[in-house]
């Protein structure tokens, strides 16, 4: 088989696994989901500098700065939203909501 399409079928096999997962987790857990997500993003994050910094060829070093800046812009964004949503959650003093 080629490695190609092997490769490719990995991908949408973890993406239907994914989805499969994801839509089964109660909406009560999808803060701490997030916030797992957004961990494995700064996992990827150092996967695209290890690329990004291995000298193997102009293109090799592009396309590792591209998927530096892309895991960066990820990450941070998930983290802001998580620390958004949680602010939802957070009562004032006299037990109401803050704005």
């Amino acid at each position: 088989m080629d490695l190609t399409l092997l490769e490719l079928y990995v991908f949408i096999l973890a993406g239907f696994t994914g989805y499969l997962v994801i839509t089964r987790v109660p909406p009560l857990l999808h803060t701490p989901l997030m916030s797992a997500t957004n961990a494995m993003s700064a996992i990827s994050l150092v996967g695209s500098l290890v690329v990004a910094g291995s000298d193997r060829g102009t293109l090799s070093t592009v396309l590792g700065t591209v998927a530096v800046v892309c895991a960066t812009i990820n990450a941070v964004g998930g983290f802001v939203i998580t620390d958004r949503m949680l602010k939802m959650f957070k009562t004032g003093p006299k037990g109401g909501h803050t704005p």
